[in-house]
């Protein structure tokens, strides 16, 4: 056996220890790069014209997750998609099989992209499952509903996001911006419109109150307050509504156009129209030092900025794409939730007091909510 001296020894040790700490580093940076190159499988829970004209296409472009799975009630659509997106039939459920979804390792995400009254049933069975959940607006039927999946989230440990794709668009991004920074001074004023006129078949959900549980607010109005919110920085503290109908034959159960005027703790006020029965898509604050505006401000894009210091404009890309790759990024890189379920919730407290404001001939309502609650990360 070969003596080993104190001297060869110590040559011996500190070889291993390089060699462990080698090993070590390039374990790391495997780890890391495997992040990095990490992808979220995101099912898409109902197959409408939303998931097949925005968000599928959306998934073939973005960076940190794909099209992994698709839930349906039709069938017919099971074939059509595993065909065009190379879908295994192992990734494809229907609504009453869809909780063997907890099994399938393949599946990070869950986007429920139903008609509003099974928002809370999907959301509450995809966090149950073990999946992280994209809810798309408005969050649920009401607060309670928005509770009862807030609340399913945190108990299964997995992250809640709301699908509105705004968040992460650059226009929006600098809306903020602008108001953090103060760049046109404190903001007095805010008018915001979304809307359009509804042709199509009166039978559709979003005309049957019973599955969209209500109207243009609860379709349109969101992104018109929402963008009085994120114009103004802060949260409304009262709110006065009306609403108006000129086609009772076709709107027979749920709002054609509703006006709203809020009230923010910073002395701004600001005015809110939504509609199916017309177009509106502007949002226009007024600061002590200038304006800015976006019209279009919340269609799918491109939209255009302007301000009393010049027009601002981005490279358009899919605004569904920057949504989804934000909220997976969220989950593997714990960057910012942009909007999490506690927005969905502040939006429906809002929605709720503009109700019930018209129920009451308009009457002012109070808006107990914390100055950020529901703000993004």
């Amino acid at each position: 056996m070969k003596k080993i001296n104190r001297r060869s020894f110590n040559a011996k040790l500190t070889q291993g220890l390089a060699g462990t700490a080698l090993i070590s580093n390039m374990v790391m940076a495997n780890t890391k790069n495997n992040k990095q190159d990490r992808k979220l499988g995101i099912a898409l829970v109902g197959l409408g014209s939303y998931s097949t004209y925005q968000l599928a296409p959306a998934l073939q472009d973005t960076k940190h997750c794909y099209l992994a799975g698709i839930v349906t009630g039709t069938p017919e659509k099971e074939a059509i998609w595993a065909k065009k997106y190379g879908i295994p039939k192992t990734n494809i459920y229907n609504y009453s099989n869809f909780d063997a979804i907890k099994d399938n390792n393949d599946i990070d995400i869950v986007y429920v992209v139903l008609p509003n009254s099974m928002h809370a049933e999907f959301s509450i069975r995809a966090a149950r499952a073990g999946k992280h959940v994209i809810c798309e607006k408005p969050m649920a039927m009401n607060v309670t509903e928005c509770d009862e999946i807030i609340d399913a989230c945190k108990k299964a440990g997995v992250k809640l996001g709301m699908g509105y794709r705004l968040h992460s668009e650059p226009y929006t991004q600098e809306v903020k911006r602008y108001v953090k920074e103060k760049t046109f001074g404190d903001i007095l004023y805010v008018s915001a419109d979304a809307s359009y006129r509804s042709t199509g078949n009166p039978e559709q959900w979003r005309l049957n109150k019973e599955l969209s549980g209500g109207g243009a607010l609860v379709n349109m109005g969101v992104y018109a307050f929402q963008s009085a919110i994120y114009a103004t920085g802060e949260n409304p503290i009262a709110v006065s509504a009306q609403e108006f109908s000129t086609r009772p034959d076709y709107f027979k159960a749920t709002d054609e156009t509703i006006t709203a005027q809020f009230k923010f703790k910073s002395g701004a006020v600001a005015n809110m129209t939504t509609s199916h029965n017309f177009g509106g898509n502007r949002l226009h604050a007024v600061g002590t030092e200038g304006w800015f505006e976006l019209e279009p401000a919340n269609n799918y894009g491109p939209l255009h900025g302007n301000s009393s210091k010049g027009e601002f404009n981005f490279p358009h890309e899919s605004q569904q794409k920057l949504q989804m790759d934000d909220f997976a990024s969220h989950i593997l890189f714990n960057t910012p939730n942009l909007a999490p379920g506690e927005m969905g919730k502040r939006d429906m407290i809002i929605i709720e007091a503009i109700y019930n404001s018209i129920a009451n001939k308009g009457s002012e309502v109070i808006l107990d909510l914390p100055a950020n609650y529901g703000f993004g990360d």
